[in-house]
């Protein structure tokens, strides 16, 4: 049976005062206050102290579309633009070619790090930039003199077995034949040359064809190779049928909108010896280089900058890392194409503690990317981020995209083997770059005996200006990480969840989400200890914390 007004409590304020329902959408209207708050007044350090990500929450906005809509394209440097806002750290333990080429199929950008001898890095480089192409325009090329056993070699090295042969063994030779995984795969003898196996009833396409013309003689053809020859018969490039299937299961893919290679960054340190590693970089065919350093305002960093922009135009530059505007204005006046913010905030770092040096993420990465805007630099907020939720608060601060090193710690594409731990789970290493055991790594002076060798090409000390230190300060933790499975996964269900929080804000893309925070339209509200309990899961006996399938 229904309430009354007169069974209502007796003194209940809102007897007298009902209001007609349909007024509702005018009435709100003239409140003079929204809820929650901006996100200057949440950031006020004066009122609240500086904040970190688990401080506070978004308010939700009204959903008028479905969470498919939600654009994430985003810039990671003043001319590069990706189709996820998510990076992998230039850490030992997170990226190498594998991460990198898989971050970079899914939208995202790997950041190939420098704890290894500069050839090895270029090594990585080149292998993300022949990954997967559009046209292959330095194709691996066999002379008629190559042998099987050499063509399987280099079907070891590179993965890919389909090789063309010229006349001199080089592109722009007369071609004369094609090498394919199923002509080396059963051949015995390994010193018979290549001209004994290769196939010469070969399909090409002329110079000047378009890539979108290449592809269909390719798929008409059924060939897995198409090579393009000039008018004398000259290899000029090479298509490759797997790349075209990468097309079709990997839409989002970072690529360059030229050549449709995978583009590639990687790090590297502030010091003299890191001019030569970075030309090997630029030589493997390396897009952006990440200037790795705890503190980003020093002379090293401002003068490999301008070292950078002068010798290698083409290259964009991301510089940090950063946390105040002070220290960023010096950055993008020496040209910086975009900055990283975080200082002490990643999940094996201590800076914080050890030196008493750094700021709380979400204070930094709004205070920094704020000013940045202004001179349209891109800002990567690097650190602190364990989840989703996280992700996108760095985002709605801020920043254009989002690194992360734990959090992809522990997937199949990085670095290191699974091991059990002693409590029997699936676990892999995972060590902050400033830890004892990254600084003291033998592999980045190329197993050098010599002490000083090690240290100066170490990316560990590099980057905390150990160099010289006769004793090692660690500024980060050595640990373990649990199994995440492969980033094919956990990255699509990242993006997905960044969309479906976008639709919770009411906002269809990420310059939509920073122009509405800007504007005070998506609003914040403060978390006190006890919301932080209430939002997560309480007041279970046990539960299966599940986060996708």
């Amino acid at each position: 049976m229904p309430i009354t007004n007169k069974d209502a409590t007796p003194g209940a304020a809102m007897k007298a005062e009902i209001e007609d329902y349909t007024k509702a959408l005018e009435v709100v209207k003239t409140y003079t206050t929204k809820d929650g708050l901006d996100v200057d007044t949440l950031l006020d350090s004066d009122k609240h102290g500086a904040l970190t990500y688990n401080d506070f929450l978004l308010l939700p906005g009204y959903i008028g579309f479905p969470a498919s809509d939600v654009s994430l394209d985003t810039p990671v440097t003043k001319r590069i633009t990706l189709k996820a806002p998510l990076l992998s750290s230039p850490m030992d333990t997170v990226t190498e070619h594998n991460m990198a080429i898989h971050m970079a199929l899914l939208g995202g950008l790997g950041v190939i790090h420098h704890n290894c001898a500069p050839e090895d890095q270029a090594e990585m480089v080149r292998k993300v930039k022949r990954y997967e192409n559009g046209f292959i325009l330095d194709p691996v090329v066999l002379s008629p003199k190559a042998t099987v056993g050499e063509a399987k070699d280099l079907k070891a090295e590179w993965g890919f077995g389909g090789f063309p042969v010229t006349e001199n063994g080089t592109l722009r030779s007369k071609l004369i034949g094609m090498v394919t995984s199923r002509d080396i795969q059963f051949h015995k003898n390994l010193d018979e040359p290549v001209t004994a196996i290769m196939a010469t009833d070969l399909v090409t396409a002329p110079a000047g064809t378009t890539l979108a013309e290449a592809n269909e003689v390719l798929r008409q053809s059924k060939k897995g190779k198409l090579p393009i020859v000039d008018a004398s018969g000259n290899l000029v490039s090479l298509l490759s049928r797997s790349d075209l299937m990468k097309n079709l299961h990997y839409p989002l893919a970072s690529k360059l909108p030229d050549s449709k290679q995978l583009i590639c960054a990687a790090a590297i340190g502030t010091r003299e010896e890191d001019k030569y590693r970075l030309k090997l970089l630029v030589e493997a065919g390396l897009d952006i280089v990440i200037l790795d350093s705890s503190n980003g305002s020093s002379m090293y960093q401002i003068e490999m900058l301008k070292y950078i922009k002068k010798e290698f135009p083409q290259i964009d530059v991301i510089a940090g890392n950063v946390v105040t505007k002070e220290q960023a204005a010096l950055l993008i006046a020496a040209g910086a194409d975009g900055l990283r913010i975080g200082m002490g905030a990643g999940s094996a770092c201590i800076t914080q503690e050890v030196m008493a040096v750094g700021r709380p993420q979400a204070a930094a990465v709004r205070s920094v990317s704020a000013f940045a805007a202004r001179f349209g630099v891109p800002c990567i907020a690097d650190g602190g981020v364990q989840n989703i939720g996280h992700i996108v608060k760095g985002l709605a601060l801020g920043a254009s995209t989002v690194m992360m090193g734990g959090l992809l710690a522990g997937t199949t594409e990085s670095p290191g083997e699974y091991f059990v731990s002693n409590e029997g789970q699936l676990v892999k290493s995972y060590r902050g770059m400033g830890s004892i055991a990254a600084m003291e790594d033998r592999k980045a002076g190329g197993n050098s005996k010599d002490s000083k060798t090690n240290k100066a090409s170490n990316a560990g000390t590099a980057r905390y200006f150990s160099e010289n230190s006769r004793v090692l300060v660690a500024q980060g933790v050595a640990g373990s990480v649990l199994d995440r499975g492969s980033v094919n996964k956990f990255i699509p269900y990242l993006v997905t969840g960044v969309q479906h929080s976008l639709q919770d804000m009411g906002v269809k893309s990420l310059d939509e989400l920073h122009d509405s925070v800007n504007k005070g339209i998506v609003r914040f509200e403060m978390r006190s200890a006890s919301a932080q309990v209430e939002g997560n899961v309480h007041g279970l006996h046990s539960y299966d914390k599940k986060l996708y399938a």
